[in-house]
């Protein structure tokens, strides 16, 4: 009989996570909560879109995989993981209910974190930095409208990716790259991002919101986004030394199911 192993959940100190977008038919929900099952934290962060409301709006999609994906994570807070949700733009509905618990889920419109190192860290999904967001709603929506196309591609794309047994890439991210104008959006944003940081005198700042996921420095600012699972499928950890990191869940899913068809199974008498 085959012996079956189990891969131990990897143990960080901080966990954020952001632009899960439930309710969008985009969501890669499967991914998280492969993600959600191998990790564990003593902190964990919802930094906005989770929940798509918007999209939800326009038509309810809700297969099981989202319904476990929350279950997962209100099981985490009922084991001690203290977590903590920060309404995003696509979720705002909730920033009404900052203050309050739900299922020991706390809602904050923002928080402050200090990291191992004694470093402070203020989280907050970041779309008041979003011009396009903040200032014009017809470019918003146009922008959205042509999002969505891409991530259709994307799903396509994917689908015959699977079929050849490649490991999942992202169309919008590449494009993102290749599009001059998204590249001097993406670099303006965290520039804002960075700025807010220095006028709140803390060591680093932690958003989501631009599904673009990075670490850097930035005048003397530490600049983390934790990307989404839409596109990217990555989360920010600190491990237990206090080192920040971006994990790409995608790749390392790949590489544990070639691991799997690769090693030989022991067999048990």
């Amino acid at each position: 009989m085959a012996k079956i192993h189990k891969v131990k959940p990897v143990h960080f100190r901080s966990i954020w996570i952001s632009d899960v977008h439930l309710g969008f038919k985009g969501c890669k929900a499967d991914y998280l909560l492969d993600f959600l099952k191998h990790t564990k934290s003593d902190y964990l962060y919802l930094v906005g879109d989770i929940v798509d409301v918007w999209s939800m709006k326009k038509s309810v999609y809700w297969p099981q995989a989202h319904n476990n994906v929350l279950r997962k994570i209100l099981s985490k807070a009922k084991k001690g993981t203290k977590v903590v949700y920060i309404p995003g733009n696509h979720d705002e509905l909730f920033r009404d209910h900052v203050g309050t618990h739900f299922g020991n889920i706390e809602i904050k419109k923002e928080d402050l974190h200090i990291n191992q190192q004694g470093l402070k860290f203020l989280i907050l999904h970041g779309d008041e930095f979003d011009s396009a967001v903040k200032c014009n709603k017809i470019l918003e929506i146009i922008g959205d409208h042509f999002y969505y196309v891409i991530l259709e591609l994307n799903r396509m794309v994917n689908f015959v990716r699977r079929k050849f047994n490649f490991p999942y890439w992202s169309l919008s991210t590449y494009l993102k790259h290749k599009v001059k104008n998204a590249v001097q959006y993406i670099n303006r944003f965290e520039m804002a991002v960075a700025r807010e940081g220095h006028r709140r005198n803390v060591d680093g700042v932690i958003c989501g919101h631009i599904h673009k996921s990075n670490i850097r420095d930035l005048d003397g600012v530490r600049y983390c986004n934790t990307g989404d699972w839409v596109e990217n499928c990555t989360a920010l950890v600190e491990h237990r030394n206090g080192e920040m990191e971006i994990l790409h869940w995608a790749e390392q899913m790949h590489k544990r199911q070639q691991d799997l068809t690769t090693k030989p199974i022991k067999q048990v008498a």
